[in-house]
C-alpha cells in the first residue's frame, strides 16, 4: 500500500493536529495519529481523549487505506526534510516505510481500529460565526481561566450565546475578562457551555483572522467548531460558571482615562521591582497624576509616574500588576478606562473607544 504526496501538504496538518497529542499518554495509541487514506485525500485525525482534531491533506498518488503512525516522529522527520521533497509512504503489516530523496525511515504501525473517537451527543445547537469573531472573543479572554484551580468549572472558557450576542468569559477568581459580538452571527438557539482550557489554547492558537463562515455545534456533553476541511470537537466541563455579570463594579464613581501603551510600559518596568511572588503594586491616583510604587524584600523601590485624566480625589490602591499589564497587552485602543469607587473594591477596565470587551481586577492590601 503506497501514498506519495509533498513535504509541504503533509507538513501543514501535521503541525496543526500535533499540539492535540500529549507527550505522556495513558495509553499508547494516543501517541498516534490515525490517517484514514484513498486515491487523493489523506484525513488526518488526532485525540487525547477530551480534544480531537481531524484535517485533510491532498496526495498525488494513495491506495484506501487505515493506519496509525507515532505523531511527534512524523512530525520531526517531514520539518527536517528539504523544501519541496516528495515524500512515499509504503505501509506492510506493522511497519511503515517512508521516503523522500535518498532518506528512508521505518515507523511502527498500530492498528487504525484501536483509535477512538469522540462522537457528539445529544440535540445540537448550532450558530454559524465569521472566524475572526471567533478568534477575537478567545484572544481577549482566556489569559484570564483558571490553571489546575479545585473550582474545575473556572479551568476553562465560558461561551455563551444569548440574545444575538456571542459572548466569552473568563475567571480565575481574582480577574475577569469578557468580551462579546454580534456581528454576523446565525443561530438557531441559545446556549451557555464551558470549553476546557487545553481547547480554548488549541483553537486560538489554529484560528486565523479570516472572514471566512465556520459552525459551532453544542451538544449536550461536547463542542465540535466546523472550518472547511477541519473539524475541532471537545468535550465540555460539566458544571455551573459563576454568575459573571455580579462580579463586574457598580456604583464607581471615579474614571481615570490613560493612555494604554505608556501605562503598560510604565507597569512593566515598576514590576521589575515588585514582590516575585505577590506582584503587588501601589497605585496612587492624584489629580491628573498617578504614582506607581513598588517594594521588595531586599528593601528595593521602583517608582514611575505617569499623566492621567482624572479629577476626583485622592485614591491609594493595589493591584496584581501582572494581572493589569495581561489586560493592557490585549485591550483596544489607544486609551484605557479605569472605573473605581475605593481601596476595597474592584476596578473595570474598558477601552474608551468600545465596550465590546471588560476586564474587572481585584485589590489587594500592600
Amino acid at each position: 500500500m503506497n501514498i506519495v504526496t509533498s513535504r509541504e501538504e503533509l507538513l501543514k496538518p501535521l503541525m496543526l493536529v500535533g499540539g492535540v497529542v500529549e507527550k505522556r499518554q495513558t495509553l499508547p495509541i494516543l501517541a498516534n495519529i490515525l490517517i484514514n487514506a484513498d486515491k487523493d485525500r489523506l484525513r488526518i485525525t488526532a485525540t487525547d481523549l477530551e480534544v480531537e482534531l481531524k484535517t485533510e491533506a491532498s496526495v498525488t498518488k494513495g491506495d484506501e487505506l487505515d493506519f496509525t503512525l507515532p505523531a511527534r516522529k512524523l512530525i520531526d522527520i517531514c520539518r527536517a526534510l528539504p523544501d519541496n521533497s516528495e515524500i512515499s509512504m509504503d505501509i506492510k503489516g506493522e511497519k511503515a516505510v517512508i521516503m523522500a530523496g535518498r532518506s528512508r525511515f521505518t515507523l511502527g504501525v498500530l492498528p487504525a481500529k484501536d483509535y477512538p473517537a469522540i462522537e457528539i451527543e445529544g440535540a445540537v445547537k448550532g450558530i454559524k460565526v465569521q472566524e475572526m469573531v471567533l478568534k477575537r472573543l478567545i484572544d481577549k479572554t482566556q489569559f484570564a481561566m483558571a490553571q489546575q484551580d479545585v473550582r474545575y468549572y473556572l479551568n476553562g472558557l465560558l461561551l455563551e450565546m444569548s440574545s444575538g450576542t456571542l459572548r466569552a468569559v473568563a475567571t480565575d477568581g481574582h480577574r475577569l475578562a469578557m468580551s462579546e459580538s454580534s456581528e454576523l452571527i446565525e443561530s438557531t438557539e441559545d446556549f451557555q457551555i464551558i470549553i476546557p482550557r487545553k481547547a480554548v489554547l488549541e483553537l486560538g492558537r489554529m484560528l486565523e483572522d479570516s472572514d471566512r463562515e465556520i459552525v459551532i455545534e453544542v451538544g449536550s456533553n461536547n463542542v465540535r467548531i466546523v472550518m472547511d476541511d477541519t473539524i475541532f470537537t471537545s468535550k465540555l466541563i460539566d458544571g455551573k460558571f459563576p454568575d459573571y455579570q455580579k462580579v463586574v463594579p457598580v456604583g464607581t464613581d471615579k474614571q481615570v482615562t490613560v493612555d494604554r501603551e505608556s501605562m503598560r510600559q510604565a507597569l512593566h518596568r515598576t514590576s521589575i521591582l515588585s514582590n516575585e511572588k505577590y506582584r503587588g503594586i501601589r497605585f496612587n491616583f492624584d489629580q491628573d497624576n498617578l504614582e506607581l510604587l513598588a517594594h521588595n524584600p531586599e528593601q528595593e523601590e521602583a517608582k514611575e509616574e505617569l499623566e492621567i485624566s482624572y479629577a476626583g480625589e485622592k485614591l491609594v490602591i493595589g493591584f496584581n500588576v501582572g494581572y493589569l499589564i495581561e489586560v493592557l497587552s490585549v485591550i483596544d485602543g489607544d486609551s484605557v478606562m479605569l472605573e473605581l469607587k475605593d481601596e476595597n473594591s474592584s476596578c473595570l477596565i474598558k477601552s474608551t473607544e468600545s465596550d465590546s470587551s471588560k476586564y474587572v481586577v481585584m485589590p489587594m492590601r500592600i
